[in-house]
């Protein structure tokens, strides 16, 4: 499986609004299955999919959000469940008991539910909460796979700086390589980011520390404006929640870029890629080759 992100754009007040219910329902559907298996004994992953039957009859705020993300949302608290029996079954130091969720912010549709249009330019949400059409911003290379590879489910995800749809595409992504004999091992630390077997060692960037400055100045900020006691908090003190939350995500972004740069230079440069030549070149600093 394949995943691509695009943006969701051009969307009101409104449509955004429609996204976080559809996200909330989820959550609430998913919670709901979990606490069906605590009160119950011998519940599976079929009971869990007639439980949303029952929940959309029960609830109209349930029955808006479409039959196959209610599914999806039972998946979920069902790989809770089924993980938490191998790791009990294993013998783990860390059960992992499945837990409740608070702060929820997918929702994941499978087949139904959404529209692609056309030419891939515009996302379409078909469910009861009416969100509408979105304009997907992408780059081109992935918009072409959008439209010709076959999509099992598309995630929608709430962060900071926006909403994302998210593409699983039914592929398995696979490089053309010639092996070389080239044996290499790598020990992370905590003074090195890792070593490798002939000696070479790579710096820990420290996009945290980087950024720890601003991240108190931001924190500090939201401190003042917070009101103990007021329910809701005020308007400035969420434009300043969201302001802190864009420079974690900043940091988060930074960190995943390096990591995943550098472990596709590692192996670039044990291995002989068709195409090697311009991703080495853009991360061959990175590596210290």
């Amino acid at each position: 499986m394949r995943v691509l992100e695009a943006k969701l754009l051009n969307g009101t007040a409104q449509q955004y609004q429609a996204l976080d219910e559809a996200i909330r329902t989820a959550q609430f559907v998913r919670n709901k299955c979990l606490r069906h298996w605590m009160d119950h004994q011998g519940v599976n992953r079929a009971t869990l999919y007639s439980l949303c039957k029952d929940l959309a009859r029960e609830f109209p705020f349930a029955q808006k959000l479409n039959s196959s993300a209610r599914q999806a949302s039972a998946e979920r608290a069902w790989s809770a469940i089924s993980n938490f029996y191998r790791r009990c079954k294993e013998k783990a130091a860390r059960k992992g008991y499945p837990k409740f969720q608070k702060h929820c912010r997918s929702v994941e549709y499978k087949v139904s539910g959404w529209k692609l249009s056309q030419d891939g330019m515009f996302l379409t949400f078909t469910d009861g909460f009416q969100a509408g059409t979105f304009a997907l911003y992408c780059n081109g290379e992935a918009r072409r796979d959008i439209l010709t590879l076959k999509i099992n489910r598309v995630r929608v995800i709430r962060r900071a700086d926006g909403y994302y749809a998210q593409f699983c595409l039914d592929v398995e992504r696979q490089e053309q390589v010639e092996y070389t004999g080239q044996v290499v091992g790598l020990d992370v630390g905590l003074m090195h980011f890792y070593t490798d077997s002939h000696g070479n060692k790579v710096e820990c960037p420290k996009f945290l520390r980087r950024a720890e400055r601003r991240l108190k100045r931001e924190q500090r900020r939201l401190s003042r404006k917070f009101r103990r006691g007021a329910k809701p908090q005020s308007k400035n003190y969420h434009k300043q929640r969201k302001r802190l939350g864009k420079v974690h995500l900043k940091v988060q972004r930074q960190r995943r870029d390096w990591a995943v740069k550098l472990a596709r230079c590692v192996v670039a440069s044990n291995v002989r890629l068709q195409r090697r030549g311009a991703l080495c070149r853009g991360v061959r600093g990175l590596a210290g080759a």
